[in-house]
């Protein structure tokens, strides 16, 4: 079975976890923009972190077979800063254009203060001028409130519940988010926001029409396999595989592959890796370690079901 992490922070992760993804079925990673643990002095920082995200990270990605994409924005926490917010709302048209970009996000409310409301309606207005979806991030605190303020925002701006990704669901505002007709996202996270056993059950009682599940992997304690591993054990718990497909791959290529930047056959046919490339001049390789190269990439495909 073939997975999409939906929500990864790869920019803070090793090496080590992009082949422990490609070794257990991640073919595609979408990458949020968001905070780097600490305040951003300046938008020059921001424009050095978009950068990264839109080019050496989808470099790296494809270095271990593993197709990358991203979503640009400013996020919650850093709306508060209105000096550095208005500076990076100048740049944010720039990097949603470019290649490999797949929504508007991750943006939404935090502490649901005054100027993170602000700049949500203003990157709302954004993603429908250039026609993107939008992934949301929802609060940690109040999130049953904030949720659904979210969600009343996108109506009151005429985004279309189809574009739009409400992330982090949990129990208690699943029911609302598919009721209202948005995409349900789920974060699979130790010990706190939601554990793989509780998605599994999530998946029994309402089915995967329109659910999500993600890894959020960051510099945080968090797991790179949460995907993977929540599709494993629904199987293994008794949820159809074909609603397992839906919620760990398909849901997430329908929604995202609206912005006509992630299409199926990026992995099915993918370029084969040659670890001998450059990017800028650097290379993943370190020491005198030997490189892996691939021989001409045989195409992957679902209808092949032998494996030899």
């Amino acid at each position: 079975m073939m997975f999409i992490d939906p929500h990864t922070h790869m920019i803070s992760r090793t090496t080590d976890d992009y082949e422990a993804m490609a070794a257990a079925g991640v073919v595609a990673v979408i990458e949020p923009a968001f905070w780097i643990g600490q305040p951003r002095t300046n938008v020059g920082s921001y424009i050095d972190y978009l950068s990264h995200i839109v080019g050496f990270e989808r470099f790296r990605a494809g270095q271990f077979g593993i197709r990358h994409y991203c979503t640009i924005g400013l996020n919650s926490k850093e709306a508060n800063n209105e000096a550095l917010a208005e500076e990076v709302m100048e740049i944010l048209p720039r990097f949603a254009l470019k290649e490999g970009v797949v929504a508007i996000g991750e943006i939404g409310y935090d502490e649901q203060s005054d100027l993170e409301d602000k700049y949500f309606r203003l990157q709302l207005e954004l993603a429908k001028e250039l026609d993107l979806p939008v992934m949301i991030h929802t609060p940690h605190r109040d999130k049953k409130r904030g949720t659904s303020r979210s969600m009343d925002v996108c109506e009151e701006h005429g985004l279309p519940p189809s574009k739009v990704v409400i992330d982090h669901n949990n129990e208690e505002t699943v029911q609302e988010t598919l009721e209202r007709g948005f995409w349900a996202a789920f974060s699979i996270y130790p010990s706190t926001k939601m554990g793989n056993a509780r998605m599994v059950e999530i998946l029994r009682q309402y089915g995967a029409e329109r659910i999500i599940v993600d890894s959020a992997c960051d510099w945080g304690i968090s797991e790179p396999l949460g995907v993977a591993k929540t599709a494993k054990l629904a199987l293994e718990r008794g949820i159809p595989e074909e609603q397992v497909r839906l919620a760990c791959y398909q849901n997430a290529l329908d929604a995202y592959g609206q912005s006509g930047q992630i299409k199926e056959d990026d992995w099915l046919n993918p370029p084969a890796i040659d670890q001998r490339t450059l990017y800028e001049g650097n290379s993943i390789l370190r020491g005198g370690r030997e490189p892996k190269i691939e021989e001409a990439k045989i195409k992957r495909s679902m209808d092949e079901l032998i494996i030899e």
